[in-house]
Formats: structure tokens, sequence, C-alpha cells
């Protein structure tokens, strides 16, 4: 007897990536057919019927989103997976609702992949069964109550909440996640439910229920079900009709949107930081503009050269900031064009020092460098590993204590080009190491105020060393020093 292996279709225009995955998942027993780019990937995904699709986020020709819509719309039980490395707010959002089953973040482990495709073929199997027996019941939908055995089956499987109430307010069909979802430690056959149920949820079916005969109308609202935004959920309230289309009930299907409103939050912090941060600039040159226009301050040559230079000082650093947001923002959306060529990295290095070593001289600071290879070079784009490279030790020499030390150490291990690169300044706290790389993050004490930063440097360059599937690693003790270690693989496996 031949054992059915799932079908499935991996769009990506990674070749090395697709090649990968299709030798996995055929030693897993699946039937993989690939596709190199966007336009290929909904060919093939809207001629024949897939089991389960991963899908890139980014491609040259068409974007993940548009091979998902087209999937989903000729075969809506398909089981998709975005692969991304990076998945802002809005693509969460509009993958969720084409139908995405989640994303699988880049670079991925084989088990975590395997792990995914495993869970999203028994979503298929339900997918499929459920459609089946819709077909088979469409007009017994308030009878399915008292065929448990093969119902409950289905139902308790689904990890969205669903909650079926016929038009007299009484519950005739529920599965375990509704439980959790809406916060309720049971829920009986028969009984009037809808008085326990949260007030925004209630009032979901109550318009259902009101008019009596059956419109082909649903209603949703997002409800925070347990405070400080432990659990949100959205439910979504749809009529059920009789087969001569009179009013049968409501079904209330709830989705955990938890994780979306912490994005959601986390972008709305992220606008507020962005306004603050450049409101202080501009303020500033404002003031200083101001004192020049009034006619009744009257300013020597030399305060209104050091308010001229003040200004240039602020809209330097606002500059600044704006053409690092920006570069963040690129590198989120992949238009950063690169040029892939040999790196070397001790030449970097002693250029950026170069670079530095007025600031060097000012402050006593000694340097020793250690380059363990001879040949410290690596596939890369110039340009961003310079930034890296000028970012860390800017900060070498920016936080470090008058006659310290900078050592810098380059070494080879069998898969990456590894730098340590190792001061002996200020440190970090426990909790500020937490938030190191974050977007405008800078470590506030005593011995930092007056050292000036957009918070966004470390940032860039972890997103840098992220699309290089590389990682930093770091040590760091407040008062004595911090010590980064940056790993760069020798072959570009650039991340979507």
């Amino acid at each position: 007897m031949t054992t059915y292996k799932p079908k499935v279709l991996v769009v990506d225009d990674e070749k090395a990536l697709r090649n990968g995955v299709k030798r996995l998942l055929e030693m897993e027993n699946y039937e993989v057919t690939t596709a190199e780019n966007g336009t290929e990937g909904i060919k093939l995904g809207t001629e024949t019927e897939f089991d389960l699709a991963v899908i890139d986020l980014k491609m040259p020709d068409v974007d993940g989103i548009e091979v998902l819509k087209k999937i989903k719309k000729k075969f809506p039980y398909t089981i998709c997976f975005i692969a991304t490395a990076y998945a802002s707010y809005e693509t969460a959002v509009e993958a969720t609702r084409l139908g995405a089953h989640g994303y699988i973040p880049k670079p991925f482990p084989p088990e975590e992949l395997i792990q995914n495709l495993k869970e999203g073929y028994k979503t298929r199997q339900i997918y499929v069964e459920a459609e089946k027996w819709r077909k088979e019941r469409e007009e017994r939908l308030l009878e399915v109550a008292f065929e448990k055995t093969r119902l409950n089956t289905i139902i308790n499987s689904i990890s969205d909440g669903v909650l079926v109430i016929n038009k007299s307010g009484e519950a005739v069909l529920y599965n375990p996640a509704v439980l959790k979802l809406l916060d309720l430690e049971s829920i009986h056959i028969e009984e009037k439910v809808i008085s326990r149920l949260h007030p925004e949820i209630a009032d979901l079916i109550n318009k259902i229920l009101s008019k009596k005969v059956y419109h082909p109308i649903s209603y949703s609202s997002q409800v925070e079900m347990k405070p400080q935004g432990e659990l949100f959920v959205e439910a979504t309230a749809s009529p059920v009709p009789h087969p001569d289309n009179s009013l049968a009930g409501v079904v209330v299907v709830v989705r955990n949107i938890t994780e979306l409103k912490k994005i959601e939050q986390l972008k709305s912090q992220f606008v507020s930081m962005v306004s603050h941060e450049l409101k202080a600039p501009i303020a500033a040159v404002y003031g200083f503009l101001n004192l020049f226009t009034d006619e009744s301050i009257k300013l020597t040559t030399e305060q209104q050269k050091d308010y001229m230079l003040r200004s240039q000082t602020r809209l330097d650093s606002l500059l600044k900031m704006v053409n690092d947001l920006l570069d963040i923002s690129r590198m989120e959306m992949k238009t950063v064009k690169r040029e892939i060529k040999q790196v070397c990295v001790e030449e970097v290095v002693k250029s950026v020092l170069e670079l530095f070593q007025v600031e060097i001289n000012k402050k006593g600071i000694s340097v020793t460098l250690n380059f363990e290879s001879q040949s410290a070079c690596i596939k890369a784009d110039f340009e961003e590993i310079n930034r890296l490279f000028t970012n860390f030790i800017s900060n070498a020499i920016k936080y470090n204590k008058e006659n310290g030390a900078v050592s810098i150490t380059v070494s080879k291990s069998e898969d990456y080009l590894i730098t340590e690169i190792k001061d002996t300044g200020i440190g970090l706290k426990p909790e500020e190491k937490k938030k190191l790389f974050s977007e405008f993050f800078r470590a506030k004490n005593e011995l930092t105020k007056s050292i000036s930063g957009t918070g966004l440097g470390l940032s860039i360059v972890k997103r840098i060393v992220d699309s290089y599937s590389g990682k930093i690693e770091v040590e760091s003790e407040f008062g004595s020093g911090t010590t980064f270690k940056i790993y760069l693989p020798f072959a570009v496996k650039h991340a979507e």
C-alpha cells in the first residue's frame, strides 16, 4: 500500500535555499515542487492544489503577499507559510488577513521548518475534513452537536475558538479553545451563555439575534480579555441560516491576536520615540534663530558664531538621525543595493582606526591589533562592513575612559570570521545590555550624559549582521568595559 506524500510548493528566489529545503523535505517523505520566483509560484500554485506552501516574502518580480493572495483565492485550503527575516506589522496583518497560517523566520533550522509543516498539514487535514463534512451536513447545522465522535475530533483540533449559539441564545456547539480565549471555565450545551461573555462580544451576538431574520452580515471586534495586554482576541460573529434562509443562530469565531497587538504597540512606541527625538534638535535650532531675529536682543559677534555652531551641530545630529532611519527602513524593505565582493576585515579595521586617530590621541587611548589569520576576508558589501566596524570602533573610543585601551582581535572558526572588540570604558548595567540593540536606546547615567549620539547605530549594525546570517555576542560590566564579538560567515547567506 502506497503512503500518501503531502505535496509542498516552495517559492524562493534563492537557489541554494530552495534546493536545500527540497532535499530536506523529500527525506521527510514530502513531495516537493519548487518555483524560482513569484510568477512561477503563482502559476504552479494555481494550476495544482498543494497541501502546503512555503513562500518567500521578498522576491524581485512578485512579492510573497501577492503569491499568497493568488494561491488562497484559487485553493483556500492550501496551508501557506510566509518565510522572511523581517516581518513588519503591516505585512503580518495583511498576510494573516489573506489566510497565511504563520511566519517562518529566516534563517530557519531544519527542525523548525519540519515542525511547522507537520502542524500545518494537520490543520490542512482538518480543513479538508471539515469542508467535506460541511457539504454533507449543510442543512443540519444546529443538529451537529449530537454527532459527537466525528465532530469533536474536528472542532477540538482547531486553534481558533468556535462557539455556536441558537436564536434562543443557547450554546449548541463549542470547542476547548474558546474557553481559554473567552476566559471561561466551562460552557454547558443548551446554557443561555450570552450574559457570561465579555460585553463587547455579547453585543456582536445580540446585533444579529435582534434582527430575527437572516442577513448575511458579520460583525467583528478586538477585545482585551486580560489586563495589561496579556490576552487580546478578535471575535467575529456571523449569522447562521436555516435551509429556508431564516435565522438559525450565530457562530462566533475567536482568534488570539495578542502578538499582533504587541507589534502594534511597539510600532506606536517607535513613532512616539521618533517624534520626540526629532523634536529636540528642531526646537533648539528654532530657539537659536529666535535670538537672531529678536531685535531687542543684541548679540555679540562671538555669541552669534557660538549660536550658529550650536545650530549646525544640532542640524548635523538631525540629518544623521534621518539618514539612519532611512537606512533602517531600506534594510527592512530590502531595497538596499549591495555589491558583493571580497572584503578584507584587516584593511577595514586599519582604515577605520586611521579615521579616528585624532580622537584616539586626544583621549590617550592605546590600541592593540591581533590578526590571527593572514587571510581575514569575507564575501560581503564593502560599505556595509565599513559601517559596521566604524560604529563598533567609534563606540569603543567614545565610551572609553581617558588613557584607556582598545583591543581588536580577528580570528577564524570553521564557518565564521570572528572579530572581538574590547574596550576599558564605561560598560553596561544588566538592564541596559538587554536593550542595547533597540532603536534610540542610549545608556543614560552620570558617565554618558555628555556623549552625543542618535541611539540608532547599534540597531543598524545588528540588522547588517543579521542580514548575513551572522551574530553578535556582548559581554559587559558597568565601570569595567565592554567586549563585542562579531561573527560573519565566509559565504554570503543573505536573509530576505
